[in-house]
């Protein structure tokens, strides 16, 4: 009889031992004990640290929720900020042991990693495209002003949003998330 494949706890494991210890100090046997499974399980399913570690961004990316920032039936900023909300409850949840894993990657891989680096950017685009329009909407609606440069904002917001996770992280403090929601939504966009 055959085993059953330990494919889904292992690419689960890998997203959540990325996230918590980063590329560069988890191992594949961190990955696989996290798993239940043997190590040499892992290369059945992936050929590389690497490959699981763009299978981990893509998995992150999916629970994202831009749905939230997409879904119509509320003011546009409201629900920029209920994102950006969900999105800081984890870091600060996990007692600032957890930030965006993409983010991360970024400061930790990318310069190593080609593959990695271009996967990075194709999720913070992505994100940045997603805050563009509800930048345009809010726009539109007379919310922010006519004269905001909605790709640069979205740009700022995003890079701004990665600096206060980093620094909520270094900090073990709500602080510096505080700060960008004050300054972000009771400043830039006000």
């Amino acid at each position: 009889m055959a085993r059953a494949s330990k494919r889904e706890e292992i690419a689960q494991a890998a997203l959540e031992q990325f996230r918590t210890r980063g590329f560069n100090a988890t191992g594949i046997s961190d990955i696989t004990s996290a798993a239940g499974a043997p190590k040499g399980s892992f290369y059945n399913h992936f050929a590389s640290k690497e490959a699981s570690a763009l299978e981990a961004l893509d998995r992150y990316a999916a629970g994202l929720r831009f749905d939230m920032l997409d879904t119509a039936g509320r003011p546009p900023l409201e629900r920029l900020r209920a994102h950006f909300e969900f999105m800081g409850s984890d870091t600060l949840d996990s007692g600032f042991v957890r930030g965006c894993l993409v983010g991360n990657f970024g400061a930790e891989v990318a310069d190593h990693s080609e593959e990695i680096r271009s996967a990075v950017q194709r999720g913070f685009r992505q994100w940045a495209s997603h805050i563009e329009r509800v930048l345009a909407e809010a726009q539109e609606s007379g919310a922010v002003s006519a004269s905001l440069d909605v790709p640069a904002t979205a740009l700022f917001i995003l890079s701004a949003w990665e600096g206060a996770l980093i620094a909520a992280r270094a900090d073990k403090s709500s602080a510096p998330v505080d700060a960008f929601f004050h300054t972000v939504f009771g400043v830039v966009l006000r």
